[in-house]
């Protein structure tokens, strides 16, 4: 992101940039090859919609989920933005309040792959629609 868009950081650009890197994982898929996602994933609608992109294809799913503490997170923010400060903008403890207390926590089901993957939200027919929708292609 930095690299693209230096200190401007357009709050849409996240979402494309997220969306390019999403076809290629799916092209990937594609052609047999093994693919790690690890963003776009705060959401169950996100996740539902990649575990359907993936289901597809034929591809498994493995979804994995790590907790960290509070501090663990500061911690290694802090040491990102001492080591690489320009690939990283500073995020303040409150920007990692605000965003731990917007994530949903996949449930075990959706972890071990025992929970169907949910229909579209209303206004979308297909996860494919909903993942345009969600991830644009190009920053508008």
């Amino acid at each position: 992101m930095k690299a693209l868009y230096g200190h401007e950081n357009p709050p849409s650009a996240q979402d494309v940039i997220e969306g390019r890197l999403i076809q290629i994982g799916l092209r990937a898929l594609e052609l047999g090859n093994n693919v790690v996602i690890d963003y776009g994933l705060w959401g169950r609608d996100e996740r539902s919609s990649l575990r359907q992109a993936a289901a597809d294809l034929g591809a498994v799913v493995e979804m994995r989920y790590f907790e960290l503490a509070p501090a663990e997170r500061r911690r290694r923010l802090d040491r990102r933005q001492a080591e690489a400060p320009h690939t990283t903008w500073p995020i303040s403890d409150e920007e990692l309040v605000d965003w731990a207390a917007n994530i949903d926590i996949p449930t075990p089901g959706e972890l071990d792959g025992s929970e169907p993957i949910d229909d579209p939200p209303a206004g979308f027919a297909t996860w494919d629609e909903w993942r345009r929708h969600r991830w644009p292609p190009s920053v508008s």
